[in-house]
């Protein structure tokens, strides 16, 4: 049946040795609609960002734009603004007629991590096509913080489908009206429509900025830095925002999304007509997001990041869409049940590296 596969059939593809690893493939790593992947043991520091091309493999090309060799067996830092490709335990053998696409997890892009996956053959990131046989890499670029890894840490994670997912917007309404996918009226142009919330219900906290000049932070540390120490809090009493340029922001969509469980959902890229800013998002939702939560669906978080200009952010402006798609199958678990999610019934939420903001 064609959508993505779901956790049931990813275990199938394991155990046949589509998906194999260096390491042992755990459960944890299974998630309703995706798996993690993992850093392997070395890294090397690139001059700049590539892709290898049609008809080359990645390490015919590493000689063109390699700096150094890094062990991180041991953990080590990669340092902001810098650039770095990774091996991950991960390969791939995908059957005839199963393609897939790679995202960063949420923490990874609630830190302003920049993490793509690249393959042999590659022209693009994050995309793998029909029956790809080969490794996986990813390039990372810490753009606001300094971070330390080791070997295991899950900083993106792949998608597999079979066929046509995506729903159409005759369908997506058509969704909406039997499951109401968001709280309120449903703006749907080609995907699902949000926008910022810049007018809280209670108080007048309506995101938070990177600091220019913090301190590392190691990735398996959670809940133990104060953000203080990393992040300005941003209030607003007028509904509006200026963002900086290069100035990095977390914000919270003004929505409560949810997500069916026999759907799972991605956000779609950025449309340069919006405005001078990105919206960098994690951009995959599992089936049962937001389902359960406090009220209906659970908030997104917009990781947001401003252009050459200064620009002014309006409450309720809308700065991206989420694309729907069928699963295959529904998933053994969903989001949120028995398994670790941390951004369950989430409203504005930092990276689960840090602790609360106290004062």
């Amino acid at each position: 049946m064609s959508g993505v596969l779901p956790d049931s059939e990813l275990r199938q593809l394991i155990d046949s040795g589509a998906i194999s690893a260096t390491q042992a493939i755990t459960d944890a790593q299974i998630q309703p609609a995706s798996l993690d992947l993992r850093l392997g043991t070395q890294a090397w520091r690139l001059r700049a960002s590539f892709l290898p091309g049609k008809g080359h493999r990645i390490e015919d090309r590493l000689p063109d734009f390699e700096m150094h060799r890094m062990d991180l067996s041991q953990g080590a830092v990669l340092e902001k603004g810098c650039v770095y490709l990774v091996p991950l335990m991960e390969r791939l053998a995908l059957p005839a007629g199963i393609t897939a696409v790679a995202n960063a997890k949420s923490s990874t892009g609630r830190l302003d991590l920049l993490t793509r996956l690249i393959t042999d053959d590659g022209t693009e990131f994050d995309r793998l096509p029909d029956g790809y046989d080969g490794p996986l890499y990813a390039e990372i670029c810490p753009r606001s913080f300094s971070v330390l890894v080791r070997p295991g840490m899950r900083l993106n994670q792949l998608r597999l489908r079979r066929g046509q997912a995506v729903l159409d917007d005759a369908a997506l309404r058509a969704l909406h009206d039997a499951t109401p996918l968001v709280g309120g009226p449903a703006l749907i142009d080609q995907g699902l429509g949000f926008s910022v919330d810049l007018r809280p219900e209670a108080g007048d906290l309506v995101g938070y900025r990177a600091k220019p000049h913090s301190g590392v932070i190691d990735l398996d540390r959670i809940g133990a830095y104060d953000p203080r120490e990393f992040w300005d809090t941003l209030h607003s009493t007028d509904g509006r925002l200026i963002l900086d340029p290069g100035a990095f922001y977390i914000l919270v969509s003004r929505e409560s999304v949810a997500i069916p469980p026999d759907f799972a959902a991605e956000m779609a890229p950025y449309l340069a007509m919006v405005g001078e800013f990105r919206v960098h998002y994690a951009g995959f939702f599992d089936p049962g997001f937001g389902i359960g939560a406090l009220g209906t669906g659970a908030r997104g978080v917009l990781e947001v990041r401003c252009h050459e200009a200064p620009f002014a952010l309006e409450h309720g402006q809308v700065v991206g869409r989420l694309v729907y798609e069928k699963m295959a199958q529904r998933p053994a678990r969903l989001y949120g049940q028995d398994i670790a999610s941390n951004y369950q019934g989430q409203g504005l939420k930092l990276a689960k590296q840090f602790s609360e903001f106290c004062g």
